[in-house]
């Protein structure tokens, strides 16, 4: 596969040609040239290619407030936003110290606009904080969590600007625009970017620091302390990024030898930029060596930045650092202990840290093709996004990460695309909870950045070809609106089959609670409802009077039986003869099914 040429400003405003990409050695825009990414273009065509990135980030907004807005609390979000409360007011690491506090940081920065109110007597569980903030304590739910999910969705739409940047750096304009919106149309990043969860802000940052990698192989001493940052702040939401940092800091030695490289010999040696440093003279052995140790400092000087912004976090929500263990921090021995006490975060970090690793103790249940089972199984995730990614999206991620690998122009950016791509997936596959394509969102945000190597072909129809994938995508993608957590891809036949192959927060996470009352109002008013939900919801908030079919003697279960499709895919013994005695009539959000039982 060759590249065409793609053009650069020369000195009096005319473009001159340039090869594309990591071999344009004549070129690599600088960390501070974040805004320039758009000069490439020529000026008449400049405004075009502004406008449409405009309008892929507006529709992209749209669908997220639009779910935001229309969907009800997910099982985890209330837990996120009674801590960050919590975080507000009582200055407080109690709850939820499974997860670092930067992502309820930024959930409680739309919450202080909300005047929300908390008890400060309560004594109870974090699931049961959650319930009671949002619906025992005089608080507007819709509100809360509408303005608790606002921030989120702003972080989403800026990481889709580093999306546009890296990849434009990569491969030039074209690919940019492609890599947007594969990121603008992903339902697994619409779905999990308007919510108040942590896997997307988490997963943004990583994103953020790799992209920041790559430009410091121009601009070392400017974007090894600002990866540092963004890595900081990915370890500082989520702890399942720390397994990848040696990856990052692989790459920031990779960075700093590639910016103090010489030439080959017989080669002419490049301009520099202005203000960037100029090649070093050529270097003996000892001298290389050196070189890489410089390299090896400047990278575990990134860590510590990282170190300094996890604890910077923990301070911003208590600077005297209180902290009494909970009783539910399990004693973790072996390897997995010692990474928990020795790791230079504080206390309550590697608390939770225990307390994740003993998550992966539990045998969880799993679902996948119709098949309930105990455990996890190794391909989950790979099935799961089979299932879950749309069909242009996967021929894109195929396309672009083999052109990564057989460019030689792109072939530098390998490893920090597609190598962190995979380490973060292989360890993904190996957790214990097959819960859902959360915990692989860094599939479409990172292979939207390799799809871009698709648009480096000579060969014409190839961009025919990737024009109309994108717009497959979108279709597919605007389809399933405004129901992005349920989403399948066509052949998997869409949303409404997805709770026939998967579960959980794939397609039923408690978000319909909201739409399942207003569909009962206006379809089904004053019948005998029997309830079976799997959420954080509280149904009679929303004016659903139903009762629980589990508790009732089978005779006595007639009218309407609504069942959440997650306890359908798990269901057995009392809920299994229920099921099998009643005839499915409606579909609530293709997450609750409403079945009439005589």
């Amino acid at each position: 596969m060759s590249a065409p040429q793609v053009t650069r400003p020369a000195g009096d405003g005319h473009t001159a040609p340039r090869p594309p990409g990591p071999a344009a050695e004549g070129e690599r825009p600088g960390c501070s040239g974040g805004l320039r990414w758009y000069v490439g273009l020529a000026r008449h065509r400049r405004w075009p290619y502004v406008l449409a990135v405009v309008a892929l980030l507006a529709q992209m907004a749209v669908a997220m407030v639009t779910t935001a807005v229309e969907q009800t609390p997910t099982i985890d979000e209330p837990v996120y936003v009674a801590s960050a409360e919590v975080y507000l007011e009582e200055r407080s690491f109690r709850y939820n110290p499974e997860h670092p506090p930067l992502g309820k940081l930024i959930i409680a920065s739309g919450l202080v606009f909300t005047d929300a109110h908390l008890d400060p007597d309560f004594v109870g569980s974090q699931t049961a904080l959650g319930r009671h903030v949002l619906y025992e304590s005089g608080n507007d739910p819709a509100r809360l969590m509408l303005y608790a999910r606002l921030p989120v969705i702003v972080l989403t739409l800026l990481f889709g600007l580093v999306v546009l940047a890296f990849a434009r750096d990569l491969t030039g304009p074209p690919g940019g625009l492609v890599a947007l919106a594969l990121y603008a149309f992903s339902p697994d990043v619409i779905a999990n970017g308007s919510l108040a969860t942590l896997d997307v802000p988490a997963t943004g940052f990583l994103l953020t620091a790799l992209w920041l990698l790559w430009r410091a192989r121009r601009r070392p001493l400017l974007c090894l302390p600002l990866a540092g940052v963004a890595l900081g702040a990915a370890a500082a939401t989520k702890m399942s990024v720390l397994p990848v940092i040696p990856v990052l800091m692989l790459l920031g030695v990779l960075s700093f030898r590639h910016a103090h490289r010489t030439p080959e010999p017989g080669t002419t040696p490049r301009t520099p930029e202005p203000g960037a440093r100029p090649p070093l003279p050529a270097l003996d052995a000892r001298a290389r060596i050196r070189l890489l140790a410089y390299g090896a400092a400047a990278a575990v000087g990134m860590a510590l930045i990282a170190v300094a912004v996890v604890w910077a976090t923990y301070l911003v929500v208590d600077p005297r650092m209180r902290w009494a263990a909970p009783e539910n921090v399990p004693d973790i021995r072996g390897t997995r202990g010692r990474i928990a006490a020795w790791l230079p975060f504080p206390e309550a970090y590697r608390d939770g840290m225990r307390i994740q690793f003993g998550f992966e103790y539990d045998i969880w249940q799993g679902f996948l093709f119709g098949r309930l089972y105990e455990g996890s199984l190794w391909y989950y995730l790979p099935a799961a996004l089979l299932v879950k990614t749309p069909l242009g999206m996967l021929a894109l991620w195929a396309a672009g990460s083999v052109a990564m690998l057989a460019v030689r122009a792109l072939r530098p950016a390998v490893p920090y695309v597609l190598v962190p791509a995979a380490v973060l997936l292989a360890i993904s596959m190996h957790g214990a909870r097959d819960l859902g394509v959360r915990y692989a969102v860094f599939m479409p945000m990172l292979l939207a950045v390799a799809a871009a190597g698709a648009t480096l072909s000579r060969w014409r129809p190839a961009h025919w070809a990737t024009a109309v994938l994108v717009c497959f995508v979108a279709v597919s993608s605007l389809r399933t609106y405004p129901y992005y957590l349920p989403y399948s891809n066509e052949a998997f036949g869409g949303p409404s089959k997805t709770h026939l192959r998967l579960h959980d927060s794939n397609v039923d996470w408690g978000q319909d609670l909201g739409r399942l009352a207003d569909h009962l109002d206006r379809h089904r008013p004053g019948e005998r409802v029997w309830l079976v939900y799997k959420g954080a919801g509280v149904p009679s908030y929303y004016g659903i009077d139903a009762s629980d079919p589990l508790k009732a003697p089978l005779g006595e279960v007639h009218g309407l039986l609504v069942v959440s499709d997650s306890a359908v895919a798990k269901a057995d013994g009392r809920l299994a003869a229920l099921l099998d005695t009643s005839t499915p009539v409606d579909e609530v959000g293709h997450s609750i099914t409403v079945f009439r039982r005589r």
